[in-house]
């Protein structure tokens, strides 16, 4: 009956369009994160000045996407991606020219990486509206909305698998910029998916609502769902003290102490393999009676491997635990979006999802520029150990929330 669904799931016309055009923006962006870290590794800069670049592209989300979501509730998801899609291809393009022709300044990653964050912050409050438009359409079948979620978080799994991986190998064999250029060629394919879906682009704000009318109309449905912005607040900690460093960090262990970017590729591409592991589970599956139990039981798997490089394991171990983190991710990304698309009303959902994006990575840059001088003073491994103490810490508090156990 499982293996039935999925190939259900499959054959709908706008959901197959949409896992492939997700796929292969996703594949690109996952390889071209890989080359830009070891980009600015490799020209020299330190620890503190990736994390620089790494927050340049977190800023701009955390400004610009509650207006995202208003934008995209009043033109319509499709028109706001189509155009992300259109400017993160163009910066891309010329950080692949720029790489291609010779070393560009730390201030220059973090100009353009700021422009291709500005463009992340109008899409991904208007994929968040557009998913339940494609699980509306066509053949109707009990549990489309989660596989919908399911297939949107696999084609990020997907991606996690085979881009580090591949990028690892691309960067040593013909550099960061050729491995940027991809990225800016898969923008268009990812494009003309979104163009050939079948859903109407109607938009579900009125003309005549001001903007600031429609961001307070979204943050009065946000405040009002206390699971809500207490999961929110979970994530918003979450990515400050746990995957920030870990994302800072990590590398930086595994260009001093592992086998540098080939054994960076190896434990991002575990934890993305586990987390196709875990999107499988659920494309067909049952969701639970208690969605939010389990996905906040499946959080859990982020502490592990923080706390496996903190153990000064090696890079087998340490992509084990990442594996596991993988499985969680898929489990309670899911389970958290097909709530959230059940339990809001249709008309906010773009607002709602760039509500809980910007408080998940509020503090993200913070985490990210902090993380390199904050293991200078403490210690790589007091950093990443604490972060994974506070994960499972958090978890249990989010579980004593009477809303977020009752929740259906």
């Amino acid at each position: 009956m499982a293996r039935t669904r999925r190939l259900a799931a499959l054959a709908h016309h706008d959901l197959r369009l949409f896992f492939i055009g997700e796929s292969a923006s996703l594949l690109g962006s996952s390889m071209a994160t890989v080359a830009v870290t070891f980009a600015v590794l490799d020209g020299g800069g330190t620890g503190a000045d990736l994390g620089y670049v790494m927050a340049a592209r977190i800023v701009p989300m955390v400004v610009l996407m509650l207006v995202g979501g208003a934008v995209a509730d009043r033109f319509g998801p499709r028109r706001v991606m189509v155009a992300s899609d259109v400017l993160r291809c163009a910066v891309q393009a010329v950080l692949a020219v720029l790489l291609l022709t010779g070393r560009p300044a730390v201030w220059t990653f973090v100009a353009l990486l700021a422009m291709w964050g500005a463009g992340e912050s109008f899409y991904a409050p208007a994929r968040g509206a557009l998913i339940p438009e494609i699980a509306a359409g066509g053949e109707p079948y009990e549990g489309k909305l989660r596989d919908a979620n399911a297939l949107a978080g696999m084609a990020g799994s997907l991606a996690s698998v085979a881009g580090p991986a591949l990028a690892g190998i691309a960067v040593a064999a013909a550099g960061s910029g050729a491995v940027v250029a991809v990225d800016a060629l898969t923008y268009v394919v990812s494009a003309v998916a979104l163009l050939a879906l079948r859903v109407q682009d109607r938009p579900s704000r009125p003309a005549g609502r001001g903007g600031g009318a429609a961001l307070l109309e979204g943050w009065a449905q946000f405040r009002s769902r206390t699971w809500l912005w207490v999961t929110t607040l979970q994530f918003t900690l979450f990515n400050l003290l746990v995957w920030a460093p870990f994302l800072v960090l990590g590398p930086v262990v595994a260009h001093e102490r592992l086998g540098g970017a080939r054994d960076w590729g190896l434990i991002m591409a575990f934890y993305g393999s586990g987390a196709v592991v875990g999107g499988l589970a659920s494309l067909g599956g049952r969701t639970p009676r208690r969605p939010l139990v389990v996905a906040t039981i499946a959080t859990a798997g982020w502490a592990l491997p923080s706390g496996a490089i903190a153990a000064g394991l090696p890079v087998m171990p340490v992509a084990g635990a990442a594996f596991g983190a993988g499985i969680g991710s898929a489990v309670c990304g899911m389970l958290y979006a097909t709530t959230n698309q059940r339990h809001m009303p249709a008309e906010v959902m773009a607002r709602i999802t760039s509500l809980t994006t910007v408080g998940a990575f509020a503090l993200g840059p913070l985490g990210l520029a902090a993380a390199g001088p904050v293991a200078t003073l403490a210690g790589t491994a007091a950093v990443l150990g604490f972060g994974a103490i506070w994960q499972i810490t958090t978890g249990l508090a989010v579980l004593a929330v009477p809303d977020v156990r009752r929740l259906g």
